[in-house]
């Protein structure tokens, strides 16, 4: 209760603060994207920026996120049972969201965690530099070639796969229809440098990251990652968007402790779901994670709106990096949505995912699923509600005689999204 208290207190001062503003914020920052229904749909911020640098300009913002759950769970294991699932609130989560203008076409983002499933605490999540235009080293420098690049380096997520720009970043859960995110969940916080490149309608994309979450100077821990993405992504006419991208992410075995589906400290949704009495559950449930000390994985995004009509997908392929042991799995999301009202602040849809794959090539198969059938209204830009419906299932010899065994979990979740 004390730090609910104290993240009420501190979003409730911050969008006073916000309120009372003679400025209006949007026009602050450059190449950024708008928090609430705004940035809805913004993947790659846009190189078309208009604002004008006037002097460095500082944005706070923050994120606040609440669900009230009611689930049930079951599965097969005898000996140690379930624990009771009842009708709640989760722990409300937030952010506080610091972005900076240092320069004409450069921009600072820091995120803080104030409060998480997984930390009751606050803590930094990371932040980054965007680079887009070079006139800090000399006046029309590199011009030509920065109209279509942006550069960005930080300690933050890498810009592998779509699903990312869709997911809830803990209680930044505005652009995300749904509560939960992806089962097999790519998004890792690294120290980075990533170069985009965007003629016209095309999207390319290169970086390199250490592949650590905690970073150290000690020997030994040397491995690379290095990711790109390649796509397209244009505007046909005033009713229709088409964007189609691939995007590969390769570790090395040199220790590089690879976190690309363990990388959210955050937690999960869906509090302790298929927890047992005697061992509890994960904050991290009920995602999945491969546990592949070093991968190569290929993700591929198809994105359609027509008027209200969109659809988003998932095709996401990962191998295990060491060949003497084998393994993979693939994931499949599958998303529609249709738009609707004067400002398409209504929308209805569902969600289909599903993960399957062996942790080895000795080993049996895991299969998830899950289904999720809801919708959301904004009430106003920066505010959402959202209503869902999720089951999820797990099956597959894989999970024997763990308490995933024939493990399904079902009901409504209504959560409550406020981003500014």
């Amino acid at each position: 209760m004390k730090n609910f208290k104290i993240t009420f207190l501190i979003l409730f001062v911050f969008s006073s603060v916000m309120s009372f503003a003679q400025i209006d914020n949007r026009k602050l920052l450059q190449y950024y994207r708008v928090p609430g229904k705004q940035g809805l749909n913004v993947f790659e911020t846009y190189k078309n920026d208009t604002v004008k640098f006037d002097g460095v300009k500082v944005r706070v913002g923050g994120d606040f996120a609440l669900q009230f759950q009611g689930l049930s769970h079951e599965n097969s294991v005898v000996g140690d049972p379930l624990v009771d699932l009842g009708s709640n609130f989760n722990l409300p989560t937030a952010n506080l969201n610091l972005d900076v203008q240092l320069a004409d076409g450069m921009r600072m983002h820091l995120r803080t965690y104030l409060s998480s499933r997984h930390h009751a605490e606050a803590y930094v999540k990371g932040g980054y530099l965007q680079i887009d235009k070079l006139d800090f080293i000399k006046e029309g420098f590199l011009s030509d070639f920065m109209e279509i690049a942006t550069i960005r380096i930080g300690m933050d997520q890498i810009n592998y796969g779509d699903a990312q720009f869709r997911r809830s970043d803990n209680a930044m859960a505005i652009y995300n229809p749904f509560v939960s995110n992806y089962i097999m969940d790519a998004f890792t916080t690294e120290p980075f440098l990533e170069v985009g490149v965007f003629p016209s309608d095309w999207i390319f994309v290169a970086g390199v990251t250490n592949g650590r979450l905690n970073q150290s100077p000690i020997k030994g821990d040397d491995g690379i990652v290095i990711y790109g993405k390649a796509g397209w992504d244009s505007q046909i006419n005033n009713d229709l968007r088409l964007r189609l991208t691939g995007s590969m992410y390769s570790s090395s075995d040199k220790g590089t402790r690879d976190y690309i589906y363990g990388g959210d400290r955050a937690g999960g949704r869906y509090y302790q779901t298929l927890a047992t009495v005697a061992n509890g559950g994960s904050d991290f449930d009920p995602r999945f994670n491969p546990g592949f000390a070093y991968q190569t994985a290929f993700q591929i995004n198809p994105f359609v709106k027509f008027k209200g009509l969109e659809f988003f997908g998932v095709f996401e392929f990962v191998n295990n990096g060491d060949d003497a042991v084998g393994g993979g799995f693939n994931q499949v999301g599958l998303e529609a949505l249709y738009r609707f009202g004067a400002a398409e602040q209504w929308y209805l849809g569902g969600r289909y995912n599903n993960v399957s794959g062996e942790r080895s090539d000795a080993a049996a198969t895991n299969e998830i699923s899950r289904l999720n059938l809801g919708g959301g209204w904004f009430m106003t830009n920066n505010v959402l509600m959202k209503l869902e419906y999720v089951n999820q299932e797990y099956s597959g010899d894989g999970f024997a005689n763990t308490r995933y065994q024939d493990g399904k979990f079902n009901g409504v979740v209504l959560e409550a999204v406020i981003s500014f």
